[in-house]
């Protein structure tokens, strides 16, 4: 299952107007974000200018949202379930169909385009106060369990766990913004890069040495 950014919220009785104020901030929020980030950019919108741009208190926003990077989470969460969806399900050589190789591949080429649509929130999703945080939160894990599935099949000699975590470092929004921006490589050079080195990895046989 592609990873659940909110949990749904059941029923309570007695609570109906509590929830409609609370869905009602929520849509504001998350309103108010998309016109801030769009406008100033992620980097530079703060928190109590949200809030101010949805109208509700700065306690409001903490109380629904946490911190800015549960917020970010938030605003990726339909773009990243998409994104899973098609890792999941979806038609080959991305999704079920194709050979293990040739959907890590797909999985490579699908998750540069996706940072590169939504980098700054992935980048803004993955801060947080706590150190490797973010491993355990937001869709990391979902890859993470996806990459190494497709490793262990595609060359089971290898610690599938370590190569998922070494590759998921190289596709990083960290990684890929500074590729991309910072040394002005186009995205296809960052695609040819990932295919490289998955070829290399689970196609081209181990060497023992000399």
């Amino acid at each position: 299952m592609p990873f659940a950014m909110q949990p749904i919220e059941l029923p309570v009785l007695g609570a109906t107007s509590e929830r409609a104020d609370a869905a009602r901030n929520r849509q504001r929020i998350i309103a108010a974000a998309e016109r801030l980030f769009a406008r100033k950019g992620v980097a530079c919108t703060s928190m109590e200018a949200i809030a101010a741009e949805a109208g509700v208190g700065k306690g409001t926003l903490f109380r629904r949202f946490g911190d800015r990077a549960s917020l970010a989470l938030a605003l990726l969460e339909s773009a990243e379930s998409s994104f899973q969806d098609a890792f999941i399900r979806g038609p080959a050589p991305l999704g079920p169909g194709a050979p293990a190789s040739e959907r890590l591949i797909a999985f490579g080429h699908g998750l540069l385009g996706h940072i590169a649509s939504h980098g700054d929130l992935m980048l803004a999703a993955q801060s947080t106060s706590t150190p490797g945080r973010r491993f355990d939160r937001g869709p990391y894990s979902a890859y993470h369990l996806h990459v190494a599935t497709l490793i262990r099949e595609a060359a089971p000699e290898l610690d599938a766990e370590y190569v998922a975590d070494s590759l998921l470092a190289t596709l990083s929004a960290e990684v890929v913004l500074h590729q991309l921006r910072g040394l002005e490589m186009p995205l296809e050079r960052l695609a040819d890069g990932w295919e490289s080195v998955v070829r290399r990895l689970v196609l081209e046989p181990a060497t023992t040495g000399p």
